[in-house]
């Protein structure tokens, strides 16, 4: 590896320790013998022992953090509280360059990543003036001292920071801001509390709770009443979707990319909100359909199943890398009517030279991702307003191109994993005061014709468009509005 590029690696691999004889290789007979006693004494010691492994039984429901978990999250954060990137790549090269850590290192070190990004603001209101990513060891203390106790960390552990890690959590966070509290940025909390009123506590409350895993049955391969049956044959906990016809929710996160089930193709994961966008579209078998912005593909397998992998559906993305993933999916799918296409802008020519003929197109439109911030807690702090008006810009662009691929008769969704009105209904509204030879579509109605009743959660709240929220409806925050082109 060259120096130019080892300075680009997020995270120095962990090296092994040399082998004890080749440090003693050089050593005199006196000094090997006072080096192996001082190792004895300190495999004896409590903090030695709490180093050993990832967590030691405190009480039955606790757990005793060892140095090597508290060590690990302060390299982590180190690099990952900078908010350089996205928070899933920079965890991936983390744990990447420590391939030696155990299964369950692995899951308290993610989960506290996850909890300190979650819970970012709160943690740098307690630091203060200290930046988190300054002190990274104080930080991930205070993190898993939040998550677990501070009886779940020996002293011997806390070292010199336990004066202020005491008085850290000692921080009376009632006086903290209402956005502090929220675990928001000042900006974004300002603009959910306008839109959504009394509800937005609801919105940032669930917010910073873990997702569910959601399954989408592949009709194709499979149905769902026999996925249930082999799922519970296995002594996985699921349940039948609250809506989703071909929906599956896990009470568990087990491991899916080993299970047979998931190599044949007969399931794929998908939130419940997104395989309900895809209904929306409600493609019919020989037609032609467009997924404008198929991104991982997950709408556009979705969509495939529902056409019976008949017709022409068109794959459009401008990340090419992400577009070629969707191939061995295709295949695990059992799809033969896809064909991803790469471009390199709302205006490329491979879209000019298919305007008109479409029947069907989904604008599932680049966003802020502000509804899954579950998922991606990261995202809330590394958006700025400046970014939300770039991205605003370039929705109302693909949206208008997209427009142009469509038949007379044709039906076009706009869909965003957004909570903000500027992204959804204001973006919708621009392009119908535009374009009159559209109308919009209820989205409760489409859906109600497929045998999913929204009724008593969309219809008051939504009116014509689709809306769901993770405080309603357990689900990523999307939106979708269902737009006909006229006859």
């Amino acid at each position: 590896m060259t120096e130019s590029h080892s300075r680009k690696m997020p995270f120095r691999p962990v090296r092994s320790k040399p082998m004890k004889d080749e440090r003693e290789k050089h050593m005199t007979e006196r000094q090997i013998a006072a080096r192996r006693r001082q190792i004895a004494e300190n495999r004896s010691s409590p903090a030695a022992r709490g180093r050993t492994g990832g967590v030691v039984k405190l009480e039955p429901g606790k757990i005793r953090i060892t140095g090597l978990i508290v060590d690990e999250l302060a390299r982590a954060y180190a690099v990952i509280l900078k908010l350089d990137g996205p928070a899933d790549r920079l965890m991936k090269a983390f744990f990447k360059s420590n391939p030696k850590l155990g299964s369950r290192d692995r899951t308290i070190l993610a989960e506290a990543i996850f909890y300190g990004l979650r819970h970012l603001a709160g943690i740098c209101w307690r630091m203060h003036p200290v930046r988190p990513e300054r002190a990274p060891r104080a930080a991930a203390l205070l993190t898993l001292c939040l998550q677990y106790g501070r009886e779940a960390i020996l002293d011997s552990i806390v070292g010199r920071e336990k004066g202020p890690l005491d008085n850290m959590l000692a921080v009376d966070m009632t006086k903290a801001p209402a956005h502090v509290r929220a675990e928001m940025p000042e900006w974004l909390y300002e603009r959910i509390s306008a839109q959504y009123g009394d509800e937005a506590q609801a919105i940032f409350e669930a917010s910073l709770k873990g997702a569910p895993l959601d399954l989408r049955v592949n009709t194709l391969k499979a149905r769902r009443e026999d996925v249930l049956e082999e799922l519970k044959s296995h002594h996985v906990e699921a349940q039948p979707m609250r809506f989703s016809p071909d929906g599956i929710r896990l009470l568990d996160k087990p491991g899916l990319i080993r299970w047979p089930m998931y190599q044949e193709g007969r399931i794929d994961v998908q939130d419940e909100g997104s395989q309900l966008i895809a209904r929306l579209v409600a493609p019919r078998r020989g037609e032609m359909i467009c997924d404008f912005c198929a991104g991982a593909g997950g709408k556009t397998l979705s969509l495939g199943a529902q056409m019976r992998s008949t017709g022409r559906l068109y794959a459009f993305d401008i990340n090419e890398k992400r577009l070629a993933a969707i191939k061995p999916r295709l295949r695990r799918a059992g799809l033969t009517n896809v064909h991803p296409i790469a471009i390199r802008d709302e205006h490329d020519n491979h879209i000019k030279r298919l305007r008109g003929k479409f029947d069907r197109v989904l604008v599932d439109a680049p966003c802020t991702g502000t509804g899954t911030l579950r998922r991606n807690p990261d995202l809330k702090w590394r958006l700025t307003p400046e970014e939300l008006e770039r991205i605003n810009a370039v929705q109302k662009s693909v949206l208008e191109e997209a427009s142009r691929l469509l038949k007379k008769g044709g039906r076009l969704v706009y869909a965003t994993c957004s909570m903000l009105e500027q992204e959804n209904q204001a973006v919708v509204a621009d392009f119908l005061s535009r374009h009159p030879e559209f109308e919009q579509l209820s989205a409760t109605d489409v859906l109600a014709k497929q045998g999913i009743d929204l009724a008593g959660s969309q219809k008051a709240p939504a009116g014509e468009d689709f809306v769901m929220l993770p405080n309603r409806d357990d689900t990523d925050g999307f939106f979708a509005a269902v737009l006909v082109k006229k006859e």
